[in-house]
C-alpha cells in the first residue's frame, strides 16, 4: 500500500523486474585510422534510416496528416513521376504569378511607364522654363501661377512701404504742407493695396504716385513691366495647356485585343483604330514598335530592345485616310520578329508592342499623338475583326458597338515560317510531278535526262538546256489562245 500527498492510500503497483545481460550489448571500440571509411551516400537522394526500408507501403494520406516529417521510405519508383508533378506545379505558380506580376511598358491609354530618378543636372530645366511650366500638372500650374502675382504684390509692396518709412511718409499722414511720395500710404497694407492697383490697373484713385519723388516713378515704370511679362508668360502657358493635343487624343481609340489569321493566304498580325470626332486627322501615320528583352550571342543581356514593325511603310499602307475605322495590318514574314511564333509560343514569350498613332489636329494645326499596347496575352490567334461599317441611304453608318467584336476562323497554330516551307514542299512536289510527266510525254529524251536529274538535279536551267517545255505553260498559253479566238 501507498499513501499520496492528500492522505489517500491506494494499493501499489506492480512493476516487473527487467534483467539485463552485458554480455549481450554492443561494446564500444573506438576508431583507429586503418578502419576503412564508411560509403558515402548519394547526395541526390534523401537519407532514410536503416529499418524504413522493411516497412511496407504507406497510402499518401496518412503522411500528408502527420504534422513531423515522415520517415517513411518512398518506392523508387514513384519518386521521379511525384518530382515531375512537383516541379510542373512549380512551374505553373511560377509562370503564373509572373504573369500577375507583368509591368506594362506603356499602358492601354498610353501614358509610359517610366520614371526617371538620380537627374544631376537639373538646372536643365530652368533653361527650357516654358516647356517645364506646361509640363506641370494642373494643380502644380495654378499653384506657379497665382504665386508668380502674389509674390511680385508683396514684394513692391515691401518696396513702396519701405520708401515711405525711408521719407518719413508715415509720420506726415493728414499734413497739407508736406509732399509725400505715395499718398494715403501709412502702413503695410495699404502698401500692398497700392502694389496690387499699380499692377492690375485697377486705380481706384485714393493712391497715387506724386512727382516728389523720382524712385516712386522708376519702381512703378519696373512694376508695370514685370507685370506685362508675366501676365504674357503666365496666360500664354495656360492656352498652350488648355489647347494641348493631349485631349484630342482622348477620342482616337484602339481596338483592346490584336488578331492573327490569314490575310490574301499570308499569316498576318492585325488591330482595329478609329476616329470618334467628325473633324478628321490630317496627314495620319501610323507606326508600331517591338519591345522586348533578349541575349545577344557574346552574353549581353538588353534590356527593352526596341524593334520596328512593318506596317506598309514602303507600300505607303501606313499612311492613313481616317474617316472609318480601319484594321492595320502586319504581314508576318521572313523580316517580321513573328515569324517562328507560333500559337503555344506565344503564350509563353514575353513582350509587348506599342502602337503610335500621329496626326494634324484640323481645327488647330498641332500635331498629336495616341498610343496604346498590346502584351501576348491580348492577342487571339485565330481570329478576326467583325465589320462595323453598313450602308444607308446617302452615307456610310459605322456602329462603334461592334468595333471590339472578333469571330473565330479556321487558322493553323503553326508559324508562318512552317507555313512557308510546306508550302514550298508543295511546289516542289507539283514541279517533280510535272517534270516527269514532260518525261513521259518525250521519250526521245530520257537517255539525257536521266543523266541529268542524277547528277545535278531538275532545275530550271537544266530543263532549258533540254529544250523540254513545261506543261502548265502549255496549258496556260493554250487557254489564252482560246480566249482570244
Amino acid at each position: 500500500m501507498e499513501q499520496t500527498s492528500t492522505g489517500v492510500v491506494v494499493p501499489a503497483r506492480h512493476r516487473p523486474s527487467v534483467s539485463i545481460n552485458a554480455e549481450d550489448l554492443p561494446k564500444y571500440r573506438r576508431a583507429s585510422r586503418n578502419d576503412p571509411l564508411p560509403p558515402l551516400r548519394d547526395i541526390t537522394t534523401r537519407w532514410y534510416p536503416r529499418h524504413a526500408l522493411s516497412v511496407p507501403n504507406i497510402p499518401n494520406s496518412t503522411r500528408k496528416k502527420t504534422p513531423t516529417r515522415s520517415i517513411i521510405s518512398v518506392p523508387p519508383s514513384d519518386r521521379p513521376q511525384s518530382r515531375r508533378c512537383k516541379l510542373i506545379v512549380d512551374d505553373q505558380q511560377f509562370s503564373s504569378a509572373n504573369k500577375q506580376q507583368r509591368q506594362r511598358y506603356v499602358t492601354k491609354m498610353g501614358k509610359c511607364q517610366v520614371n526617371l530618378g538620380r537627374i544631376q543636372e537639373k538646372k536643365r530645366f530652368l533653361s527650357d522654363i516654358f516647356t517645364t511650366i506646361v509640363d506641370l500638372k494642373y494643380r502644380w500650374f495654378l499653384f506657379v501661377f497665382m504665386m508668380c502675382y502674389i509674390i511680385t504684390w508683396v514684394v513692391f509692396g515691401i518696396i513702396y512701404f519701405f520708401d515711405a518709412w525711408i521719407r518719413d511718409d508715415i509720420s506726415h499722414i493728414g499734413d497739407p504742407e508736406w509732399k509725400p511720395c505715395i499718398e494715403n500710404v501709412d502702413n503695410f497694407i495699404s502698401a500692398l493695396l497700392f502694389s496690387v492697383e499699380s499692377q492690375r490697373t485697377i486705380g481706384y484713385g485714393s493712391r497715387i504716385v506724386t512727382a516728389n519723388c523720382t524712385e516712386g516713378v522708376i519702381l512703378l515704370m519696373a512694376q508695370s513691366i514685370v507685370g506685362s511679362m508675366i501676365d504674357a508668360l503666365m496666360v500664354g502657358c495656360m492656352f498652350v495647356k488648355i489647347s494641348r493635343p493631349k485631349k484630342r487624343a482622348q477620342t482616337l481609340i484602339f481596338s483592346k485585343k490584336c488578331v492573327v489569321s490569314h490575310r490574301d493566304e499570308k499569316l498576318c498580325l492585325m488591330f482595329r483604330i478609329g476616329d470618334l470626332r467628325d473633324s478628321h486627322m490630317v496627314d495620319a501615320k501610323i507606326r508600331a514598335k517591338l519591345i522586348k528583352s533578349r541575349q545577344t550571342k557574346e552574353g549581353e543581356f538588353i534590356p527593352l530592345e526596341q524593334s520596328e514593325l512593318n506596317l506598309g511603310y514602303d507600300t505607303g499602307e501606313d499612311r492613313l485616310f481616317l474617316v472609318e475605322p480601319q484594321i492595320i495590318c502586319h504581314v508576318i514574314n521572313d523580316h517580321s520578329p513573328f515569324w517562328e511564333m507560333t500559337a503555344d509560343s506565344l503564350k509563353r514569350e514575353q513582350f509587348e508592342i506599342i502602337v503610335i498613332l500621329e496626326g494634324i489636329v484640323e481645327a488647330t494645326g498641332m500635331t498629336c499623338q495616341a498610343r496604346t499596347s498590346y502584351i501576348e496575352d491580348e492577342i487571339l490567334w485565330g481570329c478576326r475583326f467583325e465589320p462595323c461599317m453598313t450602308l444607308e441611304k446617302g452615307a456610310f453608318r459605322v456602329d462603334y458597338s461592334r468595333f471590339e467584336k472578333t469571330f473565330e476562323v479556321q487558322t493553323p497554330a503553326t508559324s508562318a515560317k512552317e507555313m512557308h516551307e510546306l508550302t514550298e514542299m508543295e511546289h516542289q512536289d507539283q514541279s517533280t510531278l510535272s517534270l516527269y510527266w514532260d518525261h513521259l510525254v518525250h521519250p526521245c529524251f530520257s537517255t539525257e535526262l536521266n543523266d541529268v536529274l542524277q547528277d545535278e538535279g531538275p532545275s530550271e536551267e537544266n530543263l532549258a538546256r533540254l529544250s523540254i517545255p513545261n506543261i502548265m505553260e502549255e496549258d496556260m498559253s493554250s487557254e489564252f489562245q482560246k480566249i482570244s479566238l
